[in-house]
């Protein structure tokens, strides 16, 4: 497999993803036979959607070379199905074979948000091992909302240019105000330009998608890989439709029993981890811009320069100056994956020197800000499928400044920010339709949990979490940086998974790859 990625930021909870041959130990498997036979009765479409599982699916060439592309109707409302419709959009590329096909292979990259077309096409379908590519039909579909999927839109490029530089750690009540307002701001823009869709972009209901499509596929069950929001995406398919499952892969896993609150908190403590883990390679160099004698004093280095930004935004050759809040979305990205470290070094460096070019170009990946100024519906869609999937995780500021200590304790370095950030929601302009739940999919096929033990994203509990509560779930660990792990150059977990996609067994229970 051709690692060799660009590095591609995902949100995945917060609203503001040369070969090595690694090591790998295995533990003692499941009770539970990992047979696919036995496995939940596949229940009938559901009364009032005949007509949307019966529909043809005209596929055309997309202007990707290899690529197909169609259209898929399916009801805005699952709940009102004679209400009115919604077009979403779907991309494939046929098994190359040799070998006995296995059926589809669908794929989601993370977010909410994350378009999933884009990532079959850059990424999955050219990317992922040969002998998976040879035997699935590599498919994505762009969830409701998000990209070429009727996508929520909510802001102008010149709007999110100001909301990305607003304060995040607001120091007094004028700066709380401006924070706030700026998330009223964002929220009302969505309801103003995406109204009629925005009730309708829960998870739950892009599961419901999901296997729509399965069955005009021409597949009994669904085959999987989703990856940070992806997780949570696959596992509700499976809550929903256990006797459909057929071999999916949860990569960065989520833990759906958690609340916002909880899970925007637990994903500040794994920024932490990632950022200690960054800082103590860091200090191991000569040219570390956070110093060279110890990760607690990198850390103390790295809340003086945002402290610095606060009071003096820096030059970036832009229109933009580095504000603190764009600043430390920079870092933030470089945290997602090990491989953009020493870009993170080179971009500190530059900006101690006045430079902040680095930052504002990690930052403007993570919000997919194009060079001319435009930016992807990533944010927008992130935002509206979050704030309807849970409840708030604060209703206001003074919520918030109760819960500064434990974030700032979970995160000494990021915790401020990521508090006020998870304010997003409080105003929210439709109610949530979701709330925290396990998902234990009884019946279903056995199902494949990889967590990576210093993931910033998705911490490793969750994915721990997740397998034990699926009544199949077996979990495979990756101890190593990062976020997500197939595919990341680990020998060990990418032969589990491709053993699993290829032949449905999947690895050992407690299987440990590094």
């Amino acid at each position: 497999m051709d690692t060799r990625r660009p590095l591609r930021i995902l949100a995945t909870v917060l609203g503001t993803a040369g070969l090595l041959i690694s090591g790998c130990s295995g533990g003692s498997s499941k009770g539970t036979s990992p047979s696919e036979s036995a496995t939940a009765p596949a229940p009938p479409v559901p009364a009032g959607l005949t007509s949307y599982y019966a529909q043809h699916l005209e596929w055309r060439d997309c202007g990707v070379e290899g690529f197909q592309c169609t259209t898929m109707i399916a009801p805005l409302d699952y709940e009102k199905p004679g209400s009115g419709d919604i077009k979403l959009a779907v991309s494939r590329k046929e098994a190359t074979g040799p070998g006995r096909r296995v059926g589809s292979l669908l794929v989601n990259p993370g977010g909410p948000g994350g378009s999933a077309i884009e990532y079959l096409q850059s990424y999955a379908a050219v990317g992922y091992p040969a002998q998976v590519r040879a035997r699935y039909d590599m498919v994505a579909i762009d969830p409701r909302g998000v990209a070429r999927s009727e996508p929520v839109v909510c802001l102008s490029g010149p709007q999110m240019d100001t909301y990305t530089q607003v304060d995040q750690t607001p120091d007094d009540a004028r700066e709380v105000t401006t924070l706030n307002n700026s998330f009223n701001e964002f929220a009302d823009g969505c309801e103003q330009h995406s109204g009629e869709i925005l009730p309708h972009v829960s998870t739950v209901e892009t599961a419901r998608d999901m296997d729509m499509l399965r069955a005009l596929l021409g597949d009994e069950k669904l085959h999987y890989v989703g990856a940070s929001y992806g997780t949570f995406l696959g596992a509700t398919y499976a809550g929903l439709f256990p006797g459909r499952v057929g071999r999916l892969v949860l990569d960065g896993a989520m833990d759906p029993s958690l609340d916002a609150a909880q899970l925007n908190r637990e994903q500040t403590a794994g920024f932490e981890i990632a950022f200690q883990a960054f800082a103590a390679d860091c200090v191991k160099k000569k040219d570390c811009p956070l110093g060279t004698t110890s990760t607690a004093d990198a850390a103390q280095r790295m809340k003086r320069f945002f402290t610095d930004l606060d009071a003096r935004p820096i030059a970036t050759g832009d229109a933009r100056r580095l504000t603190e809040s764009l600043g430390t979305t920079g870092v933030i990205a470089a945290m997602y994956d090990e491989s953009a470290w020493p870009q993170l070094r080179e971009a500190l460096s530059a900006a101690q020197n006045g430079d902040g070019s680095g930052l504002l170009s990690l930052s403007d990946s993570y919000y997919e800000r194009r060079p001319n100024g435009t930016y992807a519906n990533l944010m927008f869609a992130n935002a509206a499928v979050n704030c309807l999937d849970l409840s708030p995780a604060f209703t206001g500021p003074e919520a918030v400044i109760r819960a500064v200590p434990d974030f700032e304790k979970a995160s000494p370095v990021f915790g401020k920010a990521f508090a006020w950030a998870a304010l997003n929601c409080a105003d929210w302009p439709v109610p949530p339709t979701g709330a925290p739940h396990r998902i234990e999919a009884k019946g279903a096929a056995p199902i494949v949990v990889v967590g990576t033990t210093r993931d910033p994203a998705t911490p490793y509990k969750w994915a721990r979490s997740l397998a034990g509560q699926l009544d199949s779930g077996t979990l495979l660990t990756y101890q190593g940086d990062g976020h997500t792990a197939y595919g990341r150059g680990s020998d060990c977990i990418d032969t589990a998974i491709n053993t699993y996609l290829l032949e449905g067994t999947p690895p050992a229970e407690g299987k440990k790859c590094s």
